[in-house]
């Protein structure tokens, strides 16, 4: 039985998803959290999970950070990313940050079963629909964002979502102090000078939407 966990903001949509993955006889949800900070605690719980299956957009440091805590705690944790916001530069860094496969939610729900298993059995996957995006080199911006580390990216996607420099310390659990001194680095970076620029560049490039919800 493959033992998993559901991380994502909305409890309807999890629902569904444990439903349509514990139906398939060889699928046991064991936990599910609603935010980034509960999914790295149920993690480490106990029936550990063998597989998690996470969203990008959710409260606080959001997926990509997730992804990132997890692999620094345990590398040989095996995570699912499973989202709508599925734009090139988010694809690509959920790949950087660790993840094994990225499944778009507009895919059909039997590539969400297949998914888990293939990452279950420690194979890479990603859904026929968003393949196409990792075929050539990464054109984004002309491959400005991919100068971000890491940490910068996740920051880059909370302040374009106006986020104050306090929240975003808080969500990554660092100083404002610190925070603002990534903030430089990342405007510097990028060639931006204000916040609007900043928000721009992350609209034009998908990683957030034109509402400024983070992805």
């Amino acid at each position: 039985m493959i033992r998993v966990l559901l991380v994502d903001d909305h409890p309807v949509v999890r629902a569904g998803y444990a439903r349509l993955l514990e139906q398939t006889g060889d699928i046991s949800v064991v936990a599910e959290a609603s935010n980034a900070e509960q999914g790295y605690a149920l993690a480490q719980a106990d029936p550990l999970p063998e597989v998690i299956v996470a969203d990008l957009s959710m409260p606080g440091a959001g997926g990509l950070d997730l992804i990132r805590r997890v692999l620094a705690r345990d590398a040989r944790a095996r995570i699912l990313v499973f989202s709508m916001h599925d734009s090139e530069p988010l694809v690509r860094r959920a790949f950087e940050a660790g993840a094994l496969g990225f499944v778009s939610k507009s895919s059909a729900p039997e590539m969400l079963v297949q998914a888990v298993r293939a990452v279950h059995a420690g194979r890479r996957l990603v859904s026929p629909d968003l393949a196409p995006l990792l075929a050539s080199p990464a054109q984004t911006s002309d491959g400005l964002l991919s100068q971000l580390t890491e940490r910068e990216f996740v920051l880059f996607r909370l302040l374009a979502e106006g986020r104050s420099l306090a929240e975003c310390a808080r969500a990554l659990k660092l100083s404002v102090k610190t925070v603002s001194n990534y903030q430089s680095t990342i405007r510097d970076k990028l060639g931006v000078g204000t916040s609007a620029a900043l928000a721009h560049l992350a609209i034009r490039t998908g990683v957030i939407k034109s509402s400024g919800q983070a992805l």
